[in-house]
């Protein structure tokens, strides 16, 4: 029994006392928090209501206080609770029984299962062309991913991971160019260029400045200057042989991609985030995806076919413009006149697979085995993909797509070419529901100016981007901090602060401790903002030990384990030993003064499974970042009470205090160490 169990097993007990004494239905039922703790530890204003509903029904006047002492007979003999009270008008006062509950909630309940027959839900996030190294603005993408995946799985989804490789689109081609046109090298000579590179300059990172200089050299060295025509000319003809496949430009972009593709999952495997699937655009064109989605638009009447205006010779999507103007128009087209097909059109085709409505299937292989066993499937169109990777057994492939509800974790800006793909996928099978295709939107990453300046990427300063209030990164002019620079960064200034404090570790415990610090800190920051606000990422916010970070939560969940640790070195008491004591334990400490502090705390810590439920509903992760900073900021005020005997464990001399005390802090250590797992945040033996 949890208090958000708790407090569903006394609405319940009240919504049927409602529904049998009165004959009325409650839809929303209220639950308030008293703003002191010796009124009450929750309060039901339902009386009220429940007057006005009745005299709805019958006419007659009720009187919300009679009402109050009938409902309180139906709730008052649950057995988490100790007694309950009428107050003012009519307000249910409803005071738990604290030892009962601490007890029971003090004991960490086992995982559940996952339920497999629960529906399906995707999640794709991360998508970076694979065409250099991943940089701050792709973590924010796979941080908000990977803590929505880890939320849902904690909430008892299925949830199926995906991420997409575009690798038949225009950066990967600008790239190929480069090899080929700028540095005169052939897929042989790649390889070994490939096989010379070090761990400190790796392939995504060649190809991160071979990227900056095609840019470049598609502007004739101008930086501002326009794209000559004739160097274009050389992106479209490879676009064109990529697109095409079964030739030897179409296989040196499926290495430079597939490449790519490694370095990037080495990075966010750096950050504990991983994938289910790779699903690869090229597979998409070639398994005729696309051809079997353009059927079914025109046969749902989905797309027409313009014969006149400026989109004479496209297939286009008449859905009305989103903002009363034209620039949006292109969003809709499906088809162009030259019968090249857009990112619409594919997203579309790839949406549609992902809800298991298109009749078509991908074929598989294995990409990569994580260092724990777990497999990261890959498309292919080759048949027989499988039973190579499996021993000729792939039944242990998991079933991909077929999901209820496809979350795509996209950038603002592609709002509205994420509404015509949902609203095309609805139109093609109504039966979906509106709500199938969620697009999981959220704004830039950018630099604050210190951070700029330690990391080499600050503005001139008599420059018009040294006046805005942060610094704009661009990966097409190789202005940006690659993701694992900026954990590199942070892994180094950790293990400084670490060393310092802790001058007798080792120097590879102390690496180990300051990559977890690291990884708290550049989660945290990715989430604690609001996903609809522009970020500047800052160095010294993301690591303060004292400030709003996930290392000043980590360091919340190390003080509390150095207690249990403590007290098991000096009485050889764990845990375990103290919760089970707890039924045999005078419960006078969670009365009075000293008591009303602990359980405020306790009372705090038990509201994470309401911010999680909020978190779904609203996808806003800021609100579990904020909640958690908060739960650690109250457990470090009770930490350091003054007069310490108000809050000692370690140093109270009454073993029944000391193991209320105990209890407490080993439920709201629980539950902060929950909150940062959600958020994909180890906790460092030490900090």
């Amino acid at each position: 029994m949890t208090l958000s169990d708790l407090q569903q097993k006394l609405k319940d007990r009240i919504r049927s006392a409602a529904s049998e004494v009165f004959g009325v239905e409650i839809d929303q039922l209220n639950a308030d928090t008293p703003p002191k703790p010796e009124l009450g530890d929750l309060a039901f204003p339902v009386s009220f209501e429940l007057a006005k509903l009745v005299k709805q029904k019958t006419g007659e006047k009720q009187n919300p206080r009679a009402i109050a002492e009938l409902l309180r007979v139906r709730i008052e003999d649950v057995d988490e609770v100790a007694r309950v009270e009428i107050a003012g008008a009519g307000y249910i006062n409803v005071f738990f029984d604290r030892a009962k509950l601490l007890s029971a909630v003090a004991r960490p309940e086992p995982t559940p299962p996952l339920a497999e027959d629960r529906p399906k839900k995707m999640v794709e996030h991360t998508s970076i062309n694979p065409n250099k190294a991943a940089h701050i603005g792709h973590v924010r993408n796979a941080v908000l991913g990977d803590t929505f995946v880890r939320i849902l799985q904690a909430a008892g989804d299925r949830v199926e991971v995906q991420n997409y490789i575009d690798n038949t689109g225009v950066q990967v081609a600008d790239v190929v160019v480069g090899f080929m046109e700028l540095e005169k090298k052939d897929l042989h000579q790649i390889r070994e260029l490939d096989a010379s590179l070090t761990k400190e300059y790796t392939f995504d990172y060649y190809c991160w400045d071979l990227y900056t200089k095609v840019g470049l050299f598609y502007r004739d060295g101008n930086p501002s200057g326009d794209i000559n025509p004739i160097k274009a000319k050389l992106r479209t003809d490879v676009l064109h042989s990529i697109e095409a496949g079964d030739n030897s430009v179409a296989e040196l972009a499926d290495y430079v991609a597939t490449r790519n593709v490694a370095c990037i999952l080495d990075t966010m495997e750096r950050l504990g985030i991983r994938y289910d699937l790779l699903a690869r655009e090229s597979d998409i064109l070639h398994l005729h995806f696309w051809e079997r989605a353009f059927t079914l638009m025109k046969e749902t009447g989905v797309i027409r076919y313009e014969t006149e205006g400026r989109h004479a010779g496209c297939w286009v999507m008449p859905f009305e413009s989103h903002t009363g103007t034209d620039e949006h128009e292109s969003d809709k087209i499906i088809v162009r006149s030259n019968g090249t097909v857009t990112y619409t059109g594919k997203d579309i085709a790839y949406q549609l697979w992902k809800l298991g409505k298109l009749g078509l299937d991908f074929h598989y292989n294995v990409f990569r085995t994580y260092p724990d066993g777990q497999l990261l499937w890959v498309t292919t169109t080759d048949a027989d993909a499988e039973a190579k990777a499996g021993g000729g057994n792939p039944s242990g492939r998991p079933h991909f797509g077929g999901g209820v509800t496809v979350y795509n974790v996209i950038d603002s800006r592609q709002s509205y070419p994420q509404d015509i793909v949902a609203r095309g996928v609805a139109a093609v099978v109504p039966e979906i529901g509106d709500d199938a295709s969620v697009h999981f939107s959220y704004e830039m990453v950018a630099l604050s100016h210190a951070t700029a300046r330690e990391l080499g990427y600050a503005p001139p300063l008599d420059s018009e981007d040294a006046k805005r209030p942060f610094v704009e990164v661009s990966g097409r002019k190789g202005l940006g901090v690659k993701a694992d620079d900026l954990l590199d960064t942070l892994i180094t200034s950790a293990g400084r602060e670490v060393g310092t404090r802790n001058p007798e570790l080792d120097v590879h415990e102390r690496e180990r401790i300051a990559r977890m610090i690291a990884i708290a800190a550049v989660r945290y920051f990715m989430i604690k903002f609001s996903r609809g606000k522009v970020i500047a990422f800052d160095l010294e916010e993301a690591l303060s030990f004292e400030g709003e970070s996930g290392p000043y939560i980590q360091y919340a969940v190390v003080r509390a384990n150095k207690i249990f640790q403590n007290l098991h070195q000096r009485d050889g008491i764990d845990e375990s030993a103290i919760v089970k004591a707890l039924c045999d334990t005078p419960p006078d400490e969670l009365d009075g003064a000293n008591g009303h502090e602990l359980w405020s705390l306790v009372l705090e810590a038990s509201r994470l499974d309401e911010v999680v439920d909020q978190v779904i509903r609203t996808l806003e992760f800021s609100v579990l970042a904020k909640y958690a900073f908060s739960l650690a900021q109250s457990f470090s005020a009770f930490y350091n009470l003054q007069p310490p005997s108000r809050s000692s464990i370690l140093n109270e001399p009454n073993e029944s205090t000391r193991r209320w005390r105990a209890a407490g802090v080993i439920y709201v250590r629980n539950q902060l160490r929950t909150a940062l797992d959600l958020m994909g945040v180890a906790v460092p033996p030490r900090m």
